[in-house]
C-alpha cells in the first residue's frame, strides 16, 4: 500500500491568519523565517511544506489582506448613506491598534506596505497591487455613483475621480500613520475630506 504521507498538525487558514498579522506589524523584511516558525509554533519542514519559501507565504497573507479588506469594503459601502461608510474606512488608520494581537500591532496598510517593499522589482507583488487599487476604485465608485444619484455626494467631479482621491488618501494616511498619528488631527483631516463630496 502506498504511504499517503504524514497528516499536516496544524490548521493551514489559522496559519496564515496568524502569519498576516507578524507581516503586517513588522513588515517583510524585518520578519525572518524564524519568527514565523517561532510565531506559528511550526517546524521549518512544515512551513515551507505547507506555504513555500517566505516571499511566497507573504504574498498568500497579502492576498488574504486583500480579500478580507475588499468583502468588508464593498458590505460596508452596499447598502445606507455612503459618506458615513466611507468615513469609518478612511479612519481606519486613526485605530489600527485595535487590530493588535500578540505577534504585534499593525502597521499602515500591507497593500501600501507591499507597494514600498516589493513592488519595485516584484512582478507578482506589482500585480497584486494593481489589481486591489483596481477593485478598489471600482467598489467605491460604484457607492459613490449611487450616492450622486440620491443627492448625498457632489456631482462636480466624475465617481472614478472621486474614487481615485479617496484610494490616494488612505493609502497615504496608511503610510503616515506609521510613524505615529495625532488621532484627533488624523480624523478632521478625514472630516474634511468627507464633506468635500457632500452635495
Amino acid at each position: 500500500m502506498a504511504r499517503t504521507g504524514r497528516p499536516r498538525a496544524f490548521d493551514k487558514d489559522q496559519a496564515l491568519e496568524r502569519a498576516l498579522m507578524l507581516f503586517w506589524s513588522r513588515g517583510y523584511g524585518a520578519t525572518s523565517v524564524q519568527d514565523l516558525v517561532d510565531a506559528l509554533a511550526l517546524e521549518r519542514g512544515s512551513l515551507y511544506g505547507a506555504f513555500g519559501d517566505k516571499r511566497s507565504f507573504y504574498l498568500a497573507a497579502v492576498r488574504l489582506y486583500w480579500d478580507t479588506y475588499e468583502r468588508r469594503l464593498a458590505a460596508a459601502l452596499e447598502s445606507g448613506p455612503v459618506l458615513p461608510a466611507l468615513r469609518e474606512v478612511l479612519a481606519t488608520p486613526a485605530r489600527v491598534k485595535e487590530y493588535a494581537s500578540d505577534v504585534g500591532v499593525p502597521q499602515g496598510c500591507m497593500i501600501g506596505n507591499t507597494t514600498a517593499e516589493l513592488v519595485p522589482h516584484d512582478a507578482e507583488a506589482r500585480e497584486i497591487v494593481t489589481r486591489a487599487h483596481t477593485r478598489f476604485i471600482r467598489i467605491v465608485a460604484d457607492a459613490l455613483r449611487r450616492a450622486q444619484a440620491e443627492g448625498e455626494v457632489t456631482k462636480d467631479a466624475a465617481p472614478e475621480a472621486q474614487a481615485q482621491l479617496l484610494l490616494f488618501t488612505v493609502q497615504g494616511f496608511s503610510l503616515i500613520s506609521r510613524t505615529g498619528l495625532d488621532t484627533a488631527a488624523a480624523l478632521a483631516a478625514v472630516d474634511a475630506l468627507i464633506d468635500s463630496l457632500r452635495a
